[in-house]
């Protein structure tokens, strides 16, 4: 790395924005990562699109600067995931790295008997939060609960399952890859799948390759991160309004944009139903986040100012 891009990562704080897309390793607490691309990037402001366990593995987008305000918007976007589920042990925190206990036989489960159940799980199911998640009772996370041996009550909450793949069966080693809403416990998946089998079932192994429109082909790791300077770090950003491709784009005159860039609501003909709509300046430069209210009113909800 040149002496020109050290100084550059070395100098206290930048005001840069974008969104890195980073596979993050296995072990790693997304917090831990963030803090590292924050310092890679000599980032003021970094921010995350919703945590992935220690245990899991993949795609973690990182926003950096003014791109943390679109985190909100990406919470509920669609995520897939590869797992792999030991069957016949069960787990207390529903992987590998809680106590492990037998549970029952696997004799006599294979392939067919598998895909058959796994059509249970197809579609709307209802899944009991596990107590090692960060949810939260009374402003604790459950996980600190637990791990005080505390267990209360969880409401069953209901979650899609878009597409539950089988991939293989070997040595009781369950493979699949699940394509689900936002809030769904792919450990809690795995848990049910075991009690149906009635053999008990707990990930050993989780891969986060699908976020909303994202795949795991456009991430980078901490290896590749490492050895770049801070020039093809930073070309490695994209622009938060790639993050969120289904909002309708509307590109405003030079008074819409002094309006919207003051606060103020403007008229706009192109919409006739509520929704959120990414807005461009009459520079043609992303300015932030409006809403309509139904009427051809839209008012300013984040911007990049």
């Amino acid at each position: 790395m040149n002496s020109g891009s050290m100084s550059k990562r070395n100098k206290k704080g930048r005001d840069i924005d974008g969104v890195l897309i980073l596979d993050k390793a296995s072990g790693q607490s997304s917090n831990s990562a963030l803090q590292e691309i924050k310092r890679l990037f000599g980032a003021n402001k970094a921010g995350h699109t919703g945590s992935l366990d220690p245990l899991a593995s993949g795609l973690l987008p990182i926003c950096l600067g003014q791109s943390t305000k679109v985190a909100q918007f990406l919470l509920d976007d669609d995520k897939k995931y590869f797992v792999k589920g030991k069957l016949g042990e069960i787990s207390d925190t529903g992987d590998s790295e809680g106590r492990i206990s037998k549970y029952g036989s696997t004799k006599g489960i294979d392939e067919a008997l598998i895909k058959e159940t796994l059509k249970k799980f197809d579609g709307v199911i209802s899944q009991i939060p596990p107590m090692f998640s960060a949810l939260k009772k009374n402003g604790t996370p459950l996980y600190k609960l637990a791990r005080k041996g505390i267990e209360v009550e969880r409401k069953p909450r209901e979650v899609s399952i878009h597409e539950i793949q089988f991939i293989s069966l070997q040595n009781d080693v369950l493979t699949l890859e699940v394509s689900c809403s936002k809030g769904t416990y792919i450990r809690t998946l795995i848990e049910d799948i075991g009690k149906h089998l009635n053999c008990g079932g707990h990930v050993i192994e989780l891969r986060r390759i699908g976020f909303a429109h994202l795949i795991i082909d456009q991430s980078k790791t901490f290896k590749d991160l490492r050895e770049m300077s801070i020039d093809e770090l930073d070309n490695l950003l994209i622009g938060p309004d790639e993050m969120i491709p289904n909002l309708k784009s509307i590109y405003l005159d030079y008074d819409q944009s002094s309006d919207i860039k003051f606060g103020r609501k403007i008229q706009c003909s192109e919409l006739d139903s509520p929704q959120k709509v990414k807005l461009y300046d009459a520079n043609k430069r992303f300015v932030g986040i409006g809403e309509s209210n139904g009427s051809s009113e839209v008012l300013p909800k984040r911007l990049f100012i």
